[in-house]
């Protein structure tokens, strides 16, 4: 089977997403694995996106590495979130690559960060380093929209940091910036360059960056949730 070839069709509505996310928790990665007949990294320092890709082919995602949502016909995005034994984030959370250039006249209503996080199917599972991946659980879903507080807050730092990125501030924006709402570099390695603008509006290379939030964002998110 393909990495890319879904255990099950397409889900055709939320409830069925989600009943199918439900019926996962519990359940060990290792059992998820080989029930999808997936090899399991030795950990995920080079295979980041192994985790997403696991719990995506039992839910029937056809997103694969396209830039849209994971379950595009539904408007719903997949978030998988590695938390400690008290259901806390243990680190940020990607949500999309940051567009350091084209962006006269861009906005918050159709910006893509906007788009990711419209609808999200939150899937917690076990982070804790010590325990070895194939035994770490998936927790109990939560399908979410951001409230209107929430999204005001996305907002506010999303118009922050596009603007610092147009008036070519981008090498000066730090994890510090925005405060649920954060760019950081995303590359493999420090070779891979790509366009941005200069102070002076002039083309410079510098390094990939993405949209992440910050765990003082889905620590409350999820303990709203499970009542923590």
């Amino acid at each position: 089977m393909s990495v890319d070839s879904p255990l099950v069709t397409p889900p055709e509505d939320e409830a069925t997403l989600l009943a199918r996310a439900q019926a996962l928790a519990g359940y060990t990665l290792g059992e998820l694995a080989l029930r999808a007949g997936l090899a399991i990294p030795a950990d995920l320092r080079r295979d980041k996106g192994w985790v997403g890709t696991l719990l995506e082919l039992h839910l029937g995602a056809s997103a694969g590495s396209k830039p849209e949502q994971d379950f595009a016909h539904l408007g719903v995005e997949l978030k998988t979130i590695p938390v400690d034994s008290q259901g806390r984030p243990l680190e940020t959370t990607f949500v999309c690559v940051a567009p350091l250039t084209g962006n006269t006249g861009v906005v918050w209503e159709t910006s893509h960060v906007r788009h990711k996080l419209a609808r999200v199917l939150w899937i917690p599972v076990e982070g804790d380093r010590a325990l070895p991946l194939a035994e770490r659980r998936v927790g109990a879903p939560l399908l979410w929209s951001p409230s209107p507080e929430e999204e005001h807050q996305l907002r506010c730092d999303w118009e922050e940091l596009m603007d610092l990125i147009v008036l070519g501030q981008v090498e000066r924006i730090t994890a510090r910036h925005g405060e649920v709402l954060q760019i950081r570099p995303k590359a493999a390695n420090s070779r891979a360059l790509t366009e941005g603008i200069g102070e002076n509006g002039q083309p410079i290379m510098t390094l990939p960056r993405g949209f992440y939030l910050k765990k003082t964002f889905t620590a409350p998110l999820l303990a709203r949730h499970f009542l923590l």
